[in-house]
Parts: structure tokens; C-alpha cells; sequence
């Protein structure tokens, strides 16, 4: 055992796992439940087949709450999850906030954005911005790489799927314009 692994006098460290445990749980089934009551608001088209664009929320909001179900379940029996041998993360490592606090602000942009120059343009700049907060490089790989996965995944929903993605700058473009 290393210092992490100590436990604290007086603490059970199988008890805190089974917390753990059940809220990961818990936080399945309220993610599950989220999900169908969100998916009883989409507005269904009268030309909609039989199946219709709710069917697939319905199928994963319930999977979500049998999942989290599930390993309430199994927690409860005693089956918990094993523990991992972590010899490749390094227990004194501080959590680099700043990473975190740009990551935020890139999808916050990105969330802004969607609506004033579309979803091709503001899906490149968070995924260059992602890529360039992690490490990668060079920046000009990067954007150019941003740049074609945005388009090309404008171009599958919006020609491919016939789901309108908002084109922005790009509205009355072929291809692009859902």
C-alpha cells in the first residue's frame, strides 16, 4: 500500500466505495429518468411513421434507469467494482484547473455561438480549442483538422441525415444548409 492507499483511522474504505458506488448509481437512474421525461417534449409531426423521433430517447432513458438500477442492485448484494492498481496515475498530481477552466470556456463559446455563425463554425473552433488546450500541435494542424471534421459532420446531418444543424454563415450553401 502507498500513502494513498493508507486508509484514515477509523474510516471503512469498503463503505466509501459503496457510496461511490451508489450515487454512480443513482446518478444513472436521474440521468435515465431526465431523459424520458425530456423526450415527451419533442414534437412529433403528423407525416411521422410508426416509430417517430421519440423512440430512440424513450429506448435510452429507459436503458439508463435499468442500468443504474442495476448497479444499485449489485452494490447492494456486495458486488462492487474492482479497484484499479493506478501504477500509471500519479497520486501527488494536482488537478491543473487552468485546463479545465479553458475546456469550460471553449464549449461555453461554442454553446454562444451556435446561433449567431452556426454550428460548422462554432463546432471548428471548439474542437481546435479542445485539441490546442490538451496539447496538441502544431496550431495549424489543428484548426485545419477542426475545420474538416465540422464541415464534414455538417455535411452528413444536414445532406446525409436531412437533420438541420444551423448552417449560420454557411444558410443557402449546398451541402451545408439542412
Amino acid at each position: 500500500m502507498t500513502a494513498v492507499d493508507t486508509p484514515t483511522p477509523g474510516a471503512d474504505p469498503v463503505r466509501g466505495r459503496q457510496i461511490e458506488e451508489y450515487v454512480f448509481g443513482g446518478l444513472i437512474v436521474a440521468l435515465g429518468i431526465f431523459t424520458l421525461v425530456e423526450a415527451g417534449t419533442i414534437q412529433v409531426p403528423s407525416s411521422a411513421s410508426s416509430v417517430g423521433p421519440r423512440a430512440f430517447p424513450y429506448a435510452v432513458g429507459f436503458l439508463l434507469v435499468v442500468t443504474g438500477l442495476a448497479a444499485i442492485v449489485a452494490t447492494a448484494r456486495g458486488k462492487l467494482g474492482e479497484l484499479e492498481d493506478a501504477e500509471d496515475v500519479d497520486a501527488n498530481a494536482r488537478t491543473d484547473w487552468m485546463t479545465v477552466v479553458k475546456l469550460l470556456a471553449f464549449l461555453v463559446a461554442h454553446l454562444v455561438l451556435i446561433d449567431l455563425v452556426g454550428w460548422p463554425v462554432a463546432a471548428a473552433l471548439l474542437f481546435a480549442g479542445a485539441a490546442w488546450t490538451l496539447g496538441a500541435r502544431p496550431w495549424w494542424k489543428v484548426l485545419l483538422i477542426s475545420v474538416v471534421l465540422a464541415v464534414v459532420i455538417q455535411i452528413v446531418f444536414a445532406s446525409g441525415l436531412g437533420l438541420s444543424l444551423p448552417a449560420g454563415i454557411f444558410e443557402g450553401v449546398p451541402l451545408l444548409d439542412g
